[in-house]
């Protein structure tokens, strides 16, 4: 059972960052910081790119970050994977490659963050969107996350649940506003 007092945040986007903006690496380490200020615990693939920003952003305000590897060992999540192990206070080794470990932390989050993202994003997005998990998405940031929106109206789905905002610290607290607001809902 996740503590009632803390929310857990997954930050999801591009471990390869071509095709995010410019600006990618201080929006998703802004998003880090203010998860943490929030009181929220940071979960993220345990990958390199935007989760790894936001890992780095999190740290510098303090709080709880957990990574969830595609990995079944530390050597492997090293090795193998290439995978970054600096800045998370705790791994969880899944072995259960990238499709699997997207299941796992998809399903450990009050709330999933999309920033830029490729096709691993998508995954993620689509994970949370099935099993309505509250979403914000930072539009402007490239990738996956500037066209879910496209995706969404082609596929004839609704859009609850998912915030959009330009603004890390507003995008933070709206969707922390909404999953407060869900698990209100769930208490009743």
């Amino acid at each position: 059972m996740k503590n009632d007092s803390k929310f857990t945040i997954c930050v999801s986007g591009a471990a390869e960052i071509s095709c995010c903006c410019p600006k990618i690496q201080e929006l998703s380490q802004e998003i880090g910081r203010e998860i943490a200020r929030q009181g929220c615990v940071l979960i993220t693939g345990a990958t390199t790119g935007v989760p790894y920003f936001a890992v780095q952003g999190f740290k510098e305000i303090g709080g709880l970050s957990v990574g969830f590897s595609p990995a079944k060992s530390r050597k492997e999540h090293i090795k193998t994977y290439r995978l970054p192990f600096e800045h998370f206070d705790l791994i969880v080794y899944t072995g259960f490659d990238y499709v699997g470990r997207n299941l796992i932390l998809t399903k450990a989050a009050d709330g999933v963050i999309i920033i830029c993202g490729r096709t691993g994003t998508l995954n993620e997005f689509t994970i949370a969107f099935e099993t309505k998990t509250p979403i914000g998405v930072l539009q402007g940031t490239g990738g996956t996350a500037d066209f879910i929106d496209d995706i969404l109206k082609k596929g004839h789905r609704p859009l609850t649940r998912i915030i959009y905002n330009k603004e890390p610290k507003k995008l933070v607290q709206d969707l922390i506003a909404v999953i407060k607001k869900q698990r209100n809902n769930d208490t009743k």
